[in-house]
Protein backbone atom coordinates (compact mmCIF):
# COMPACT_ATOMS: atom_id res chain seq x y z
CA UNK A 1 0.00 0.00 0.00
CA UNK A 2 1.49 3.50 -1.05
CA UNK A 3 0.24 6.46 1.12
CA UNK A 4 0.46 8.26 -2.27
CA UNK A 5 -2.13 6.94 -3.48
CA UNK A 6 -4.48 8.32 -0.20
CA UNK A 7 -6.36 5.25 -0.17
CA UNK A 8 -5.93 1.68 1.17
CA UNK A 9 -8.23 -1.22 1.44
CA UNK A 10 -8.24 -4.01 4.12
CA UNK A 11 -10.88 -6.51 5.58
CA UNK A 12 -10.54 -4.85 9.15
CA UNK A 13 -9.10 -1.61 10.48
CA UNK A 14 -8.30 -1.21 14.05
CA UNK A 15 -7.95 1.97 15.58
CA UNK A 16 -5.45 2.04 18.48
CA UNK A 17 -2.55 -0.08 19.32
CA UNK A 18 -2.88 -0.66 23.34
CA UNK A 19 -4.04 -3.89 24.49
CA UNK A 20 -7.34 -4.46 22.92
CA UNK A 21 -6.29 -3.18 19.36
CA UNK A 22 -3.35 -5.54 19.44
CA UNK A 23 -5.65 -8.84 20.48
CA UNK A 24 -7.81 -7.72 17.83
CA UNK A 25 -5.60 -7.21 15.03
CA UNK A 26 -3.71 -10.46 16.09
CA UNK A 27 -6.46 -12.28 16.72
CA UNK A 28 -8.64 -11.20 13.16
CA UNK A 29 -4.94 -11.60 11.56
CA UNK A 30 -4.24 -15.44 12.39
CA UNK A 31 -8.08 -16.10 11.26
CA UNK A 32 -6.82 -14.73 7.57
CA UNK A 33 -7.99 -11.32 7.58
CA UNK A 34 -5.92 -8.75 6.20
CA UNK A 35 -5.17 -6.22 8.51
CA UNK A 36 -4.50 -2.76 9.20
CA UNK A 37 -3.81 -0.60 12.35
CA UNK A 38 -3.45 2.97 13.12
CA UNK A 39 -2.28 4.83 15.95
CA UNK A 40 -2.45 8.34 16.44
CA UNK A 41 0.94 9.05 17.91
CA UNK A 42 4.18 8.39 17.17
CA UNK A 43 4.58 4.84 19.11
CA UNK A 44 2.76 2.50 19.81
CA UNK A 45 1.37 0.93 22.96
CA UNK A 46 -1.59 3.35 23.98
CA UNK A 47 -2.24 2.75 27.80
CA UNK A 48 -1.59 -0.14 28.02
CA UNK A 49 2.29 0.25 27.79
CA UNK A 50 2.03 2.55 30.95
CA UNK A 51 0.25 -0.18 33.18
CA UNK A 52 1.18 -2.68 35.48
CA UNK A 53 0.11 -5.46 32.96
CA UNK A 54 -2.00 -7.45 35.00
CA UNK A 55 -4.83 -8.91 33.84
CA UNK A 56 -8.05 -10.50 35.06
CA UNK A 57 -8.88 -13.70 33.75
CA UNK A 58 -10.88 -16.19 35.78
CA UNK A 59 -10.18 -20.40 35.15
CA UNK A 60 -7.16 -19.32 32.73
CA UNK A 61 -4.97 -22.27 31.55
CA UNK A 62 -1.94 -21.36 33.79
CA UNK A 63 -4.20 -21.83 37.16
CA UNK A 64 -5.51 -24.58 36.04
CA UNK A 65 -2.14 -26.70 35.30
CA UNK A 66 -1.48 -24.94 38.46
CA UNK A 67 -4.23 -27.24 40.13
CA UNK A 68 -6.40 -24.12 40.79
CA UNK A 69 -10.16 -25.36 39.18
CA UNK A 70 -13.04 -23.89 39.25
CA UNK A 71 -16.37 -23.74 37.99
CA UNK A 72 -17.71 -20.60 35.63
CA UNK A 73 -19.85 -19.93 38.48
CA UNK A 74 -17.86 -18.98 41.09
CA UNK A 75 -16.55 -16.16 39.27
CA UNK A 76 -20.09 -15.87 38.43
CA UNK A 77 -21.63 -15.40 41.46
CA UNK A 78 -18.55 -12.88 42.49
CA UNK A 79 -19.68 -10.38 40.02
CA UNK A 80 -23.06 -11.17 40.07
CA UNK A 81 -22.54 -10.13 43.70
CA UNK A 82 -20.18 -7.20 42.89
CA UNK A 83 -21.77 -5.64 40.31
CA UNK A 84 -25.74 -6.07 41.82
CA UNK A 85 -27.77 -3.65 39.53
CA UNK A 86 -25.22 -3.07 36.63
CA UNK A 87 -24.56 -6.64 36.21
CA UNK A 88 -25.01 -7.27 32.60
CA UNK A 89 -25.41 -11.09 32.20
CA UNK A 90 -24.74 -11.45 28.12
CA UNK A 91 -22.02 -9.40 28.23
CA UNK A 92 -20.39 -11.02 31.69
CA UNK A 93 -20.84 -14.52 30.33
CA UNK A 94 -19.20 -13.97 26.37
CA UNK A 95 -16.20 -12.60 29.11
CA UNK A 96 -16.25 -15.10 31.33
CA UNK A 97 -16.01 -18.03 28.76
CA UNK A 98 -14.06 -16.67 26.37
CA UNK A 99 -11.64 -15.13 28.40
CA UNK A 100 -9.87 -18.43 29.54
CA UNK A 101 -10.02 -19.19 25.12
CA UNK A 102 -8.27 -15.89 24.72
CA UNK A 103 -5.39 -16.78 26.94
CA UNK A 104 -5.24 -20.27 25.43
CA UNK A 105 -4.79 -18.60 21.53
CA UNK A 106 -2.39 -16.62 22.40
CA UNK A 107 0.07 -18.99 24.25
CA UNK A 108 -0.41 -21.33 21.47
CA UNK A 109 -0.08 -19.43 18.27
CA UNK A 110 1.74 -16.02 19.06
CA UNK A 111 4.55 -14.28 20.59
CA UNK A 112 2.33 -13.47 23.81
CA UNK A 113 3.35 -15.61 26.59
CA UNK A 114 1.75 -15.57 30.19
CA UNK A 115 3.19 -15.99 33.60
CA UNK A 116 0.81 -16.55 36.72
CA UNK A 117 -0.59 -14.19 39.48
CA UNK A 118 -1.57 -17.29 41.18
CA UNK A 119 -0.69 -16.29 44.53
CA UNK A 120 -3.14 -12.85 43.89
CA UNK A 121 -6.35 -13.04 45.99
CA UNK A 122 -9.63 -11.17 44.21
CA UNK A 123 -9.99 -7.63 46.11
CA UNK A 124 -13.12 -7.79 48.38
CA UNK A 125 -12.56 -11.10 50.28
CA UNK A 126 -16.10 -10.84 51.95
CA UNK A 127 -18.00 -11.02 48.60
CA UNK A 128 -19.22 -14.37 47.92
CA UNK A 129 -17.41 -16.49 45.25
CA UNK A 130 -14.32 -14.18 45.62
CA UNK A 131 -11.13 -16.53 45.16
CA UNK A 132 -8.22 -16.61 46.93
CA UNK A 133 -5.98 -16.81 43.74
CA UNK A 134 -6.01 -18.23 39.91
CA UNK A 135 -7.59 -15.02 38.56
CA UNK A 136 -4.72 -12.92 37.25
CA UNK A 137 -2.13 -13.47 34.24
CA UNK A 138 0.51 -11.13 33.40
CA UNK A 139 2.75 -10.80 30.14
CA UNK A 140 5.82 -13.14 30.78
CA UNK A 141 9.01 -10.62 30.46
CA UNK A 142 10.76 -10.36 27.31
CA UNK A 143 13.64 -9.66 25.74
CA UNK A 144 13.05 -6.76 23.23
CA UNK A 145 16.29 -7.44 21.18
CA UNK A 146 13.50 -9.71 20.09
CA UNK A 147 10.91 -7.34 18.82
CA UNK A 148 13.68 -6.28 15.96
CA UNK A 149 13.24 -2.92 14.11
CA UNK A 150 10.03 -2.40 15.93
CA UNK A 151 11.23 -1.51 19.14
CA UNK A 152 11.96 2.49 18.20
CA UNK A 153 8.36 2.51 17.56
CA UNK A 154 7.06 1.18 21.30
CA UNK A 155 6.55 3.56 23.56
CA UNK A 156 8.81 3.27 26.70
CA UNK A 157 7.21 2.53 30.12
CA UNK A 158 6.15 5.31 32.70
CA UNK A 159 8.84 7.35 33.83
CA UNK A 160 7.11 7.76 37.36
CA UNK A 161 6.56 4.14 37.96
CA UNK A 162 10.35 2.81 36.67
CA UNK A 163 13.56 3.94 37.81
CA UNK A 164 16.32 5.40 35.44
CA UNK A 165 14.12 3.78 32.32
CA UNK A 166 14.04 0.13 34.63
CA UNK A 167 10.43 -1.38 34.66
CA UNK A 168 9.82 -3.43 37.58
CA UNK A 169 7.39 -6.22 37.73
CA UNK A 170 5.07 -7.01 40.67
CA UNK A 171 5.83 -10.01 42.87
CA UNK A 172 9.55 -11.41 43.58
CA UNK A 173 11.01 -8.86 41.29
CA UNK A 174 9.31 -6.04 43.36
CA UNK A 175 9.84 -8.04 46.70
CA UNK A 176 13.94 -7.54 46.04
CA UNK A 177 13.84 -4.06 45.29
CA UNK A 178 11.91 -3.93 48.75
CA UNK A 179 13.76 -6.07 50.72
CA UNK A 180 17.57 -5.48 49.24
CA UNK A 181 18.78 -3.42 52.73
CA UNK A 182 17.17 -6.24 54.26
CA UNK A 183 18.48 -9.52 52.47
CA UNK A 184 21.89 -10.10 51.14
CA UNK A 185 20.66 -12.52 48.41
CA UNK A 186 17.62 -9.70 47.27
CA UNK A 187 20.38 -6.74 47.17
CA UNK A 188 22.47 -9.53 45.02
CA UNK A 189 19.51 -9.81 42.91
CA UNK A 190 19.22 -5.89 42.31
CA UNK A 191 22.61 -5.19 41.68
CA UNK A 192 22.65 -7.55 39.06
CA UNK A 193 19.60 -6.27 37.78
CA UNK A 194 20.81 -2.94 37.49
CA UNK A 195 24.10 -3.01 36.18
CA UNK A 196 22.23 -5.10 33.30
CA UNK A 197 20.05 -2.14 32.90
CA UNK A 198 22.81 0.08 32.64
CA UNK A 199 24.69 -2.29 30.09
CA UNK A 200 21.05 -1.82 28.16
CA UNK A 201 21.07 2.07 28.19
CA UNK A 202 24.53 2.69 26.82
CA UNK A 203 24.43 -0.09 24.06
CA UNK A 204 20.74 0.57 23.40
CA UNK A 205 19.93 3.66 24.56
CA UNK A 206 16.69 2.07 26.74
CA UNK A 207 15.09 -0.99 29.06
CA UNK A 208 15.65 -4.24 26.96
CA UNK A 209 14.68 -6.50 29.98
CA UNK A 210 10.68 -5.94 29.66
CA UNK A 211 8.15 -6.30 31.91
CA UNK A 212 4.74 -5.37 32.67
CA UNK A 213 2.34 -3.36 30.28
CA UNK A 214 6.02 -2.97 28.15
CA UNK A 215 6.33 -6.26 28.00
CA UNK A 216 2.71 -7.32 27.07
CA UNK A 217 2.76 -4.56 23.85
CA UNK A 218 5.81 -6.10 22.85
CA UNK A 219 4.83 -9.24 22.34
CA UNK A 220 1.64 -8.24 21.24
CA UNK A 221 3.36 -6.04 18.20
CA UNK A 222 6.00 -8.83 17.54
CA UNK A 223 3.18 -11.13 16.92
CA UNK A 224 1.30 -8.73 14.66
CA UNK A 225 3.79 -8.33 12.69
CA UNK A 226 5.18 -12.28 12.47
CA UNK A 227 1.24 -12.05 11.07
CA UNK A 228 1.03 -9.44 8.23
CA UNK A 229 -0.57 -6.62 10.71
CA UNK A 230 0.07 -3.59 9.04
CA UNK A 231 1.29 -1.24 11.36
CA UNK A 232 0.73 2.67 10.96
CA UNK A 233 2.11 5.42 13.73
CA UNK A 234 1.41 9.01 13.43
CA UNK A 235 -2.23 8.27 12.05
CA UNK A 236 -5.00 9.07 13.72
CA UNK A 237 -8.47 8.32 12.55
CA UNK A 238 -10.28 11.28 11.79
CA UNK A 239 -13.93 10.44 10.72
CA UNK A 240 -15.56 6.94 9.93
CA UNK A 241 -16.35 5.92 6.26
CA UNK A 242 -20.17 5.19 6.64
CA UNK A 243 -22.56 3.96 3.79
CA UNK A 244 -26.15 2.65 4.04
CA UNK A 245 -25.90 2.41 7.58
CA UNK A 246 -22.90 0.30 7.88
CA UNK A 247 -18.95 1.31 8.69
CA UNK A 248 -16.91 0.63 5.41
CA UNK A 249 -13.58 2.09 7.37
CA UNK A 250 -12.39 5.46 8.20
CA UNK A 251 -10.71 8.47 6.68
CA UNK A 252 -6.87 8.60 8.66
CA UNK A 253 -4.59 11.68 8.95
CA UNK A 254 -0.83 10.84 7.61
CA UNK A 255 1.93 13.60 6.78
CA UNK A 256 0.82 12.99 3.32
CA UNK A 257 -2.37 14.10 3.51
CA UNK A 258 -5.76 12.33 4.50
CA UNK A 259 -5.70 8.33 3.78
CA UNK A 260 -8.97 6.88 3.21
CA UNK A 261 -8.89 3.07 4.49
CA UNK A 262 -11.82 0.86 3.45
CA UNK A 263 -12.85 -2.34 5.36
CA UNK A 264 -15.64 -4.77 5.81
CA UNK A 265 -14.92 -4.24 9.80
CA UNK A 266 -13.46 -0.76 12.07
CA UNK A 267 -12.28 -2.01 15.50
CA UNK A 268 -12.12 1.24 17.44
CA UNK A 269 -10.10 0.93 20.52
CA UNK A 270 -8.46 4.19 20.97
CA UNK A 271 -8.15 4.38 24.52
CA UNK A 272 -11.52 5.40 26.58
CA UNK A 273 -11.57 9.09 26.97
CA UNK A 274 -9.40 9.88 30.34
CA UNK A 275 -7.85 13.16 28.48
CA UNK A 276 -10.96 14.54 26.94
CA UNK A 277 -11.73 17.08 29.23
CA UNK A 278 -14.66 18.08 27.91
CA UNK A 279 -16.66 14.93 28.45
CA UNK A 280 -14.55 14.14 31.64
CA UNK A 281 -16.33 17.67 33.20
CA UNK A 282 -19.88 16.09 32.46
CA UNK A 283 -19.21 12.63 33.10
CA UNK A 284 -16.38 12.64 36.07
CA UNK A 285 -18.03 13.35 39.51
CA UNK A 286 -15.96 16.19 41.06
CA UNK A 287 -14.30 17.71 38.52
CA UNK A 288 -15.28 20.62 37.58
CA UNK A 289 -13.37 21.95 35.27
CA UNK A 290 -11.98 18.86 33.66
CA UNK A 291 -8.44 18.77 35.13
CA UNK A 292 -9.33 18.21 38.75
CA UNK A 293 -8.61 14.70 38.34
CA UNK A 294 -4.74 13.55 37.61
CA UNK A 295 -5.31 11.07 34.58
CA UNK A 296 -2.03 7.92 34.26
CA UNK A 297 -2.81 7.33 30.19
CA UNK A 298 -1.07 8.94 27.63
CA UNK A 299 -2.38 12.60 26.81
CA UNK A 300 -3.68 10.97 22.79
CA UNK A 301 -6.10 8.92 25.14
CA UNK A 302 -8.25 11.51 24.64
CA UNK A 303 -12.22 10.68 23.90
CA UNK A 304 -11.64 9.64 19.78
CA UNK A 305 -13.00 6.31 19.53
CA UNK A 306 -16.58 7.26 21.39
CA UNK A 307 -16.43 10.18 19.06
CA UNK A 308 -16.19 8.13 15.79
CA UNK A 309 -18.41 5.91 17.41
CA UNK A 310 -21.56 8.47 18.52
CA UNK A 311 -20.84 9.68 14.74
CA UNK A 312 -22.13 6.49 13.50
CA UNK A 313 -24.68 6.36 15.57
CA UNK A 314 -23.40 4.79 18.53
CA UNK A 315 -24.33 5.45 22.38
CA UNK A 316 -22.11 5.84 25.23
CA UNK A 317 -23.02 4.90 28.40
CA UNK A 318 -23.59 6.99 31.06
CA UNK A 319 -25.46 4.82 33.89
CA UNK A 320 -22.74 2.95 35.34
CA UNK A 321 -21.43 3.09 38.89
CA UNK A 322 -18.58 5.17 37.96
CA UNK A 323 -17.46 6.29 34.46
CA UNK A 324 -13.52 6.31 35.85
CA UNK A 325 -11.48 3.39 37.01
CA UNK A 326 -10.20 5.28 40.03
CA UNK A 327 -6.21 5.65 41.19
CA UNK A 328 -5.16 7.78 44.37
CA UNK A 329 -2.14 9.61 42.43
CA UNK A 330 -0.14 12.06 43.36
CA UNK A 331 1.85 14.98 41.62
CA UNK A 332 5.50 14.45 40.90
CA UNK A 333 7.44 18.19 40.18
CA UNK A 334 10.11 17.88 38.21
CA UNK A 335 13.56 20.39 37.53
CA UNK A 336 12.07 21.47 34.04
CA UNK A 337 8.54 22.80 35.83
CA UNK A 338 6.78 20.07 34.53
CA UNK A 339 4.75 17.42 36.75
CA UNK A 340 4.60 13.72 36.42
CA UNK A 341 2.09 11.59 37.57
CA UNK A 342 2.49 8.38 40.28
CA UNK A 343 0.19 5.92 41.32
CA UNK A 344 -0.04 5.13 44.57
CA UNK A 345 -0.65 1.18 44.23
CA UNK A 346 1.95 -0.42 46.73
CA UNK A 347 2.49 1.31 49.80
CA UNK A 348 -0.87 1.95 51.06
CA UNK A 349 -0.94 -1.90 52.35
CA UNK A 350 2.89 -1.93 53.95
CA UNK A 351 2.46 -1.48 58.28
CA UNK A 352 2.97 1.82 59.22
CA UNK A 353 0.81 4.23 56.84
CA UNK A 354 -2.39 5.85 57.06
CA UNK A 355 -4.37 7.68 55.19
CA UNK A 356 -6.07 10.58 56.06
CA UNK A 357 -8.32 13.85 55.22
CA UNK A 358 -7.51 17.78 56.04
CA UNK A 359 -9.08 17.16 59.29
CA UNK A 360 -7.16 14.88 60.20
CA UNK A 361 -9.04 11.73 60.24
CA UNK A 362 -8.44 8.42 58.56
CA UNK A 363 -11.22 7.09 56.23
CA UNK A 364 -10.38 3.91 54.73
CA UNK A 365 -8.80 0.50 55.02
CA UNK A 366 -5.84 1.58 53.47
CA UNK A 367 -4.59 -1.74 52.48
CA UNK A 368 -8.08 -1.96 50.07
CA UNK A 369 -7.50 -1.62 46.14
CA UNK A 370 -7.03 1.91 44.46
CA UNK A 371 -9.97 2.31 43.34
CA UNK A 372 -11.95 1.61 46.92
CA UNK A 373 -9.20 4.37 48.22
CA UNK A 374 -10.44 6.95 45.87
CA UNK A 375 -14.33 6.19 46.06
CA UNK A 376 -14.08 6.84 49.96
CA UNK A 377 -12.27 9.86 49.65
CA UNK A 378 -15.00 11.66 47.14
CA UNK A 379 -17.56 10.45 49.17
CA UNK A 380 -15.82 11.48 52.59
CA UNK A 381 -14.72 15.24 51.52
CA UNK A 382 -17.81 17.58 51.82
CA UNK A 383 -19.17 19.26 48.54
CA UNK A 384 -16.81 22.44 48.16
CA UNK A 385 -13.55 21.66 49.61
CA UNK A 386 -10.76 20.50 47.25
CA UNK A 387 -10.94 16.93 46.89
CA UNK A 388 -7.54 15.17 48.32
CA UNK A 389 -5.69 13.07 50.93
CA UNK A 390 -2.71 12.83 52.96
CA UNK A 391 -0.44 9.24 53.16
CA UNK A 392 1.22 9.92 56.02
CA UNK A 393 4.49 8.27 57.84
CA UNK A 394 7.89 7.72 60.01
CA UNK A 395 11.78 7.64 58.71
CA UNK A 396 11.41 4.20 59.35
CA UNK A 397 8.65 3.47 56.92
CA UNK A 398 10.09 5.74 54.06
CA UNK A 399 13.24 4.37 54.38
CA UNK A 400 11.27 1.06 53.75
CA UNK A 401 9.04 1.04 51.78
CA UNK A 402 9.56 4.38 50.18
CA UNK A 403 6.27 6.86 49.74
CA UNK A 404 4.95 7.69 46.09
CA UNK A 405 8.02 8.86 44.21
CA UNK A 406 10.42 8.98 47.15
CA UNK A 407 12.25 5.87 46.87
CA UNK A 408 13.45 3.75 49.66
CA UNK A 409 16.66 3.35 50.96
CA UNK A 410 19.81 3.77 49.37
CA UNK A 411 18.23 6.75 47.68
CA UNK A 412 18.16 9.78 49.18
CA UNK A 413 14.93 11.53 50.38
CA UNK A 414 16.23 15.25 50.78
CA UNK A 415 15.41 15.43 47.16
CA UNK A 416 11.94 14.86 47.04
CA UNK A 417 11.54 17.13 50.70
CA UNK A 418 13.22 19.96 48.76
CA UNK A 419 11.02 20.21 46.02
CA UNK A 420 8.12 20.31 47.98
CA UNK A 421 6.57 16.37 47.13
CA UNK A 422 7.43 15.39 50.59
CA UNK A 423 5.97 17.24 53.72
CA UNK A 424 7.92 16.32 56.67
CA UNK A 425 7.89 17.24 60.28
CA UNK A 426 10.20 16.70 63.66
CA UNK A 427 6.60 15.85 64.69
CA UNK A 428 2.94 15.05 63.97
CA UNK A 429 1.51 18.22 64.73
CA UNK A 430 4.42 19.91 63.03
CA UNK A 431 3.79 17.88 59.79
CA UNK A 432 0.01 18.66 60.29
CA UNK A 433 0.47 22.52 60.05
CA UNK A 434 3.12 21.59 57.26
CA UNK A 435 0.03 20.22 55.27
CA UNK A 436 -2.62 22.07 56.16
CA UNK A 437 -4.05 19.49 58.17
CA UNK A 438 -5.57 19.59 61.81
CA UNK A 439 -2.90 19.20 63.81
CA UNK A 440 -5.14 18.55 66.65
CA UNK A 441 -6.98 16.52 64.36
CA UNK A 442 -3.74 13.90 63.25
CA UNK A 443 -2.16 13.88 66.48
CA UNK A 444 -5.40 12.17 67.80
CA UNK A 445 -5.85 9.72 65.00
CA UNK A 446 -1.83 8.71 64.95
CA UNK A 447 -2.66 8.02 68.95
CA UNK A 448 -5.47 5.94 68.24
CA UNK A 449 -4.15 4.09 65.11
CA UNK A 450 -1.43 3.26 67.35
CA UNK A 451 -2.58 2.07 70.44
CA UNK A 452 -4.12 -0.41 68.68
CA UNK A 453 -1.59 -1.07 65.92
CA UNK A 454 1.20 -2.13 68.54
CA UNK A 455 -1.20 -5.13 69.02
CA UNK A 456 -1.67 -5.51 65.09
CA UNK A 457 -5.04 -4.44 65.22
CA UNK A 458 -7.19 -1.74 62.98
CA UNK A 459 -10.06 -1.91 64.87
CA UNK A 460 -11.52 1.25 63.04
CA UNK A 461 -10.97 -0.34 59.66
CA UNK A 462 -10.09 -4.13 59.76
CA UNK A 463 -6.59 -3.37 58.00
CA UNK A 464 -5.12 -7.15 57.10
CA UNK A 465 -8.57 -8.51 57.55
CA UNK A 466 -8.84 -9.67 54.21
CA UNK A 467 -6.60 -12.24 52.14
CA UNK A 468 -5.87 -8.93 49.25
CA UNK A 469 -4.88 -6.96 52.20
CA UNK A 470 -2.69 -9.20 53.57
CA UNK A 471 -1.15 -9.98 49.92
CA UNK A 472 -0.73 -6.01 49.74
CA UNK A 473 1.36 -6.02 53.18
CA UNK A 474 5.02 -6.83 54.15
CA UNK A 475 5.25 -10.86 54.95
CA UNK A 476 8.75 -9.97 56.41
CA UNK A 477 7.17 -7.81 58.96
CA UNK A 478 7.58 -9.51 62.34
CA UNK A 479 4.49 -8.17 63.92
CA UNK A 480 0.91 -10.31 64.03
CA UNK A 481 -0.33 -7.83 60.88
CA UNK A 482 1.59 -7.92 57.63
CA UNK A 483 -0.69 -4.48 57.08
CA UNK A 484 -0.26 -2.90 60.51
CA UNK A 485 2.38 -1.09 62.43
CA UNK A 486 2.68 1.82 64.38
CA UNK A 487 4.25 5.45 63.47
CA UNK A 488 5.99 6.51 65.88
CA UNK A 489 9.89 6.56 64.56
CA UNK A 490 10.17 11.11 63.72
CA UNK A 491 10.69 12.74 61.64
CA UNK A 492 7.65 12.24 59.79
CA UNK A 493 6.27 12.42 56.20
CA UNK A 494 3.59 13.01 53.90
CA UNK A 495 2.72 13.33 50.40
CA UNK A 496 -0.48 14.90 48.95
CA UNK A 497 -2.82 12.32 47.01
CA UNK A 498 -5.64 13.15 44.63
CA UNK A 499 -8.10 11.90 42.32
CA UNK A 500 -6.70 9.62 39.50
CA UNK A 501 -7.49 7.04 37.32
CA UNK A 502 -6.01 3.96 34.95
CA UNK A 503 -8.72 5.00 32.25
CA UNK A 504 -12.43 5.36 31.92
CA UNK A 505 -15.08 2.91 32.02
CA UNK A 506 -17.90 4.88 30.17
CA UNK A 507 -17.97 3.71 26.85
CA UNK A 508 -19.86 2.63 23.97
CA UNK A 509 -22.48 0.13 24.22
CA UNK A 510 -21.76 -3.24 22.91
CA UNK A 511 -23.26 -6.55 22.69
CA UNK A 512 -21.54 -9.86 23.87
CA UNK A 513 -19.44 -10.41 20.66
CA UNK A 514 -18.05 -6.88 21.06
CA UNK A 515 -20.34 -5.45 18.05
CA UNK A 516 -21.60 -1.08 18.93
CA UNK A 517 -25.24 -0.62 19.83
CA UNK A 518 -27.14 2.45 18.35
CA UNK A 519 -30.00 3.69 19.85
CA UNK A 520 -32.64 0.94 19.77
CA UNK A 521 -29.91 -1.75 20.95
CA UNK A 522 -28.90 -3.11 17.53
CA UNK A 523 -25.71 -3.52 16.41
CA UNK A 524 -24.20 -1.19 13.95
CA UNK A 525 -22.73 -3.31 10.73
CA UNK A 526 -19.07 -3.54 10.46
CA UNK A 527 -18.57 -1.46 13.84
CA UNK A 528 -17.20 -3.16 16.78
CA UNK A 529 -15.24 -1.76 20.22
CA UNK A 530 -13.19 -3.15 22.57
CA UNK A 531 -10.95 -2.17 25.70
CA UNK A 532 -11.90 1.44 27.45
CA UNK A 533 -13.92 2.50 24.15
CA UNK A 534 -16.29 -0.10 25.29
CA UNK A 535 -18.55 0.45 28.23
CA UNK A 536 -16.74 -1.79 31.26
CA UNK A 537 -18.37 -5.14 31.48
CA UNK A 538 -17.92 -4.52 35.15
CA UNK A 539 -20.76 -1.93 35.04
CA UNK A 540 -18.33 1.00 36.52
CA UNK A 541 -16.96 -1.43 39.37
CA UNK A 542 -13.76 -2.64 40.09
CA UNK A 543 -13.89 -6.35 41.78
CA UNK A 544 -10.20 -7.03 41.23
CA UNK A 545 -6.92 -6.11 39.92
CA UNK A 546 -6.37 -6.51 35.90
CA UNK A 547 -10.33 -5.97 35.31
CA UNK A 548 -9.21 -2.76 32.83
CA UNK A 549 -6.54 -5.37 30.58
CA UNK A 550 -8.60 -9.08 31.22
CA UNK A 551 -11.58 -7.40 29.18
CA UNK A 552 -9.78 -5.47 26.71
CA UNK A 553 -7.72 -8.71 25.59
CA UNK A 554 -10.91 -10.94 26.07
CA UNK A 555 -12.80 -8.63 24.06
CA UNK A 556 -10.26 -7.90 21.36
CA UNK A 557 -10.23 -11.65 20.67
CA UNK A 558 -13.79 -11.68 20.79
CA UNK A 559 -14.03 -8.92 17.60
CA UNK A 560 -11.22 -10.57 16.07
CA UNK A 561 -13.25 -13.78 15.94
CA UNK A 562 -16.47 -12.11 15.05
CA UNK A 563 -15.12 -10.63 12.18
CA UNK A 564 -13.38 -13.55 10.68
CA UNK A 565 -16.12 -15.76 11.34
CA UNK A 566 -14.51 -18.20 13.50
CA UNK A 567 -16.95 -20.99 15.11
CA UNK A 568 -14.12 -23.25 16.52
CA UNK A 569 -11.40 -22.32 19.27
CA UNK A 570 -8.39 -23.21 18.33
Amino acid sequence: MSVESHKAECDVLVIGSGAAGLAAAVTAAWHGQNVMLVEKEPVFGGATAWSGGWAWVPRNPLARRAGIVEDIEQPRTYLRNELGANYDAGRVDAFLENAPNMVAFFEKHTALQFADGNAIPDMHGDTPGAATGGHQVIAAPYDAREVGGLLPRLRKTMRETSFMGMPIMAGADLAAFLAMTRSPRAFLYVAKRFLTHLYHLARYGRAMHLVNGVALVARLARSAEDLGVRLMESAPAKRLIVEDGQVRGAVVGTAHGELNIRAKAVVLAAGGFPNDFERRKRLFPRDASGHDNLALPPLACSGDGLRLGESAGGQVATDLKSPVAWAPVSRVPYRDGSFGHFPHIIERGKPGIIGVLANGKRFVNEAHGYYDYVSAMIEAVPEGQEVCSWLICDHHFQRRYGLGFARPAPLPVWPHVRNGYLKRGRTIEQLAITCGIDPVGLANTVAKFNLHARKGEDPAFGRGSMPFNRKAGDPLHKGPNPCVAPIEHGPFYAVKVQPGCFGTFAGLKTDGHARVLDGDGQPIPGLYAAGTDMASVMGGWYPSGGINLGPALTFGYVAGRHIAGATEYE
